[in-house]
C-alpha cells in the first residue's frame, strides 16, 4: 500500500511541476527542484515494497504506469515548449504502447509479469537490458539528466526575458547542446531496452500459430 501511495505521489507532483513551469524564473527552479523528487520516487517505491515485503503484480504494474504517466508528461510538455523534437515522445509514446501491451497479453494468458520470477523476459539479452541494475541505472539517469537539463534550460530561457543573466549566453548554448546530444541518448537506450521486449513477447501474440515446443526456445 505504501508503495501504491508513492507512486500516485508522483503523478500527482509531476502535474504540480508543470504548473509550476508556467510561472516565473523561481517558480521553474522549484519546478526542476521538485524534478529531481518526482524521478527519485520512482526508485523508492520499488524498494519500499521490496523493504515491507508487500511486492505484488499490481505494485509493479502500476508501477510502470506511475513511470509511463511520469516521462511521456515531461515529454510531452518539452516538446510542446520547443526544447526537442516531436521525434522524441513519438518515439517514447510508441514504444511505450507496443511494450506495455505485449506484457499485459503475457500476464492475461500466462500469469507472466514484466520483472521478478515469474518474467516474461525469455533471453538472457532481453534480462540484461530490461532489468539489470547496470541498465536500470543507466537509462534512469540518462532519464533524470534530460528531464533536469531541459528544465533548467526553459527556466533559463524564461530568466532571459526577464532580464535574468547568471552567467554568459554561449555557457547557455554549449550547455544546450550538450542537453541535445543526452536526449538523443536516451532516446536510443529506449529502443534499445524496447526491441528485446518486442522480440521475446511475439510468443504471446502468436501462442495459437506456434507449437508450443517453438515458443519454450526462446
Amino acid at each position: 500500500m505504501a508503495a501504491n501511495i508513492i507512486t500516485l505521489g508522483r503523478i500527482f507532483l509531476v502535474f504540480l511541476v508543470i504548473a509550476m513551469f508556467q510561472f516565473g524564473f523561481g517558480w521553474c527552479l522549484g519546478a526542476v527542484a521538485l524534478t529531481i523528487l518526482v524521478l527519485y520516487l520512482d526508485s523508492l517505491d520499488g524498494y519500499v515494497a521490496r523493504k515491507l515485503g508487500v511486492a505484488s503484480d499490481f505494485g509493479a504494474i502500476f508501477d510502470i504506469t506511475g513511470d509511463r504517466i511520469v516521462e511521456h508528461i515531461y515529454l510531452i510538455f518539452y516538446c510542446a515548449t520547443g526544447l526537442i523534437s516531436f521525434v522524441v515522445p513519438m518515439v517514447f509514446i510508441t514504444r511505450s504502447f507496443l511494450v506495455d501491451t505485449l506484457r499485459s497479453v503475457a500476464y492475461i494468458r500466462e500469469g507472466k509479469t514484466p520483472f521478478g520470477k515469474r518474467s516474461m523476459m525469455k533471453s538472457a539479452i532481453t534480462r540484461f537490458l530490461t532489468s539489470s541494475r547496470f541498465m536500470r541505472a543507466l537509462y534512469g539517469t540518462t532519464k533524470l539528466s534530460i528531464f533536469v537539463l531541459l528544465g533548467l534550460s526553459f527556466a533559463f530561457e524564461k530568466g532571459y526575458s526577464q532580464g535574468i543573466r547568471w552567467f554568459p549566453e554561449e555557457w547557455f548554448s554549449i550547455g544546450t547542446r550538450i542537453t541535445q546530444i543526452l536526449v538523443w541518448v536516451t532516446v536510443g537506450l529506449n529502443i534499445i531496452r524496447g526491441l528485446p521486449v518486442l522480440w521475446d513477447g511475439r510468443y504471446y501474440l502468436l501462442e495459437r500459430y506456434l507449437p508450443r515446443e517453438l515458443k519454450d526456445e526462446g
